[in-house]
């Protein structure tokens, strides 16, 4: 399951995304927004952020204008591991090096194509483990 949100400034490319994944037969819970109507992106991350600490989604995607402010407050979450991704090379290294859990996008800096390509890439990918976990332990002993 992925859990799936976005303010205004994401929906379009959140529709996009929901269908790219349901034909991809990958199960998809849309945390909102349901309309191109203003929300606070704020509100939306703590939602699919909840679904993925509380184990009722593997993976969150989350996307405003830009990326910036939705990823920012995805990582104010507690075990939230949210990346910026803006190629496929970043959406796969941040499963496979950071071991990120919500994968952030600009719906309105990052074109459709592109889009579907880095989900393709941050689903399909998994963390490495490794020379990688004493890092990705690091960063998480800093919410501590």
């Amino acid at each position: 399951m992925i859990a799936i949100g976005s303010d205004h400034g994401g929906f379009e490319l959140k529709r996009e995304i929901i269908e790219y994944l349901k034909k991809k037969e990958i199960p998809v819970l849309d945390c909102g927004c349901y309309s191109p109507d203003a929300v606070d992106y704020p509100d939306i991350a703590v939602e699919v952020c909840s679904k993925v600490t509380g184990g009722e989604s593997e993976l969150g995607i989350l996307i405003c204008g830009t990326g910036i402010g939705i990823s920012i407050a995805a990582n104010k979450m507690h075990g939230i591991r949210a990346a910026l991704c803006h190629s496929t090379f970043d959406g796969r290294m941040a499963r496979m090096h950071n071991n990120a859990n919500v994968l952030c996008l600009g719906g309105r800096t990052t074109g459709v194509s592109i889009a579907l390509d880095i989900v393709e890439a941050f689903v399909g990918a998994e963390f490495e483990g490794g020379r990688h976990e004493k890092r990705v332990g690091k960063i998480m002993s800093i919410e501590e």
